[in-house]
């Protein structure tokens, strides 16, 4: 069977602005197996989310804080927080945060949440590597240290965060 054109519906997820829209486009997805708009609306919405400007670590946290959340919405079925990682954000600001989540000893339970999902392309130690020119020598070792200590391959992130 001849797969539909995609580029209309990946074209309008593009440029759409509205969570509200970029959910039922997700939800749509799934029902169809079209894997390619599920992931298409699933980054658009991460991306459109944050309210921190684009290309600013502040929003790239805030991206993968929104895709987490938005990940075990779909599991559990009902809107789940972040909460302790929000007000440690509130408290200390972004870039603190995720300095001192990636230099814990043992990974955060968010780290290793996203590792059973087989998604550490969006943890803060990611996030980290691929910006490494902004953050300390000694965090972007600890960060890919854990990442390869996970078995990802850290290199990855950073196509990932380059979109």
């Amino acid at each position: 069977m001849k797969q539909p054109d995609r580029s209309r519906v990946l074209k309008n997820i593009e440029n759409c602005d509205d969570p509200v829209k970029l959910r039922q486009y997700m939800k749509n997805a799934r029902e169809r197996g079209a894997d390619d708009v599920y992931d298409a609306a699933f980054q658009r919405l991460i991306s459109v989310q944050p309210s921190a400007q684009v290309g600013t670590i502040a929003h790239d946290v805030w991206r993968t804080i929104y895709a987490f959340e938005e990940l075990l919405k779909e599991e559990r079925g009902r809107t789940v927080r972040l909460s302790r990682t929000r007000q440690k954000i509130q408290r200390d600001g972004e870039v603190k945060t995720v300095m001192d989540l990636t230099l814990k000893a043992d990974p955060s339970d968010g780290f290793l949440m996203l590792k059973d999902r087989g998604i550490l392309k969006l943890s803060f130690e990611a996030l980290v590597v691929a910006r490494a020119d902004r953050f300390p020598s000694d965090v972007i070792d600890a960060a890919r240290a854990r990442l390869e200590g996970h078995g990802f391959d850290y290199q990855s992130a950073y196509d990932y965060w380059s979109r």
